[in-house]
């Protein structure tokens, strides 16, 4: 059984946890090590995390499978244009990939923000899986590059 719920300043240092687990998998294929670990430390910095929580600057939701946090996304108002929203993140644990759960945090962005349309950010590693998740969750993704 799984479970959606807004993350909070608290969760910072889950958000890492699972970023560290999550994007390893997903760009060491693609990417150097030492570009990884810069990342993860510029973008999961569990103070800027923090900051981005507390200011709302980004909402995240946390899915979790029992009481263990196995995924998240962020989202927020695009600046251009505030009632369309952007979908910043979306990732799971590799060993959750295949049980819906991309669908379900996708679908749980929309719902939270009916007035606008989600739109996904660019992906560097992996832009056609994220086109064939909206697809297959028929929304369209005008913002994949």
């Amino acid at each position: 059984m799984y479970a959606i719920r807004k993350a909070t300043a608290d969760d910072a240092q889950t958000i890492r946890d699972l970023a560290e687990k999550t994007w390893w998998d997903a760009y060491s294929p693609i990417l150097e090590e030492e570009q990884i670990s810069f990342m993860l430390n510029e973008i999961y910095d569990v103070e800027k995390l923090r900051h981005q929580l507390e200011n709302n600057i980004q909402t995240f939701l946390i899915l979790t499978e029992g009481d263990k946090p196995v995924g998240f996304a962020a989202f927020s108002p695009r600046e251009v244009n505030p009632e369309v929203y952007k979908l910043h993140k979306l990732y799971c644990l590799p060993e959750t990939q295949g049980k819906g759960y991309g669908k379900v945090m996708i679908n749980e962005v929309i719902k939270q923000n009916q007035k606008g349309v989600a739109k996904c950010s660019k992906s560097v590693a992996f832009p056609q899986l994220f086109r064939s998740i909206f697809q297959r969750t028929c929304y369209t993704c005008s913002q994949c590059h």
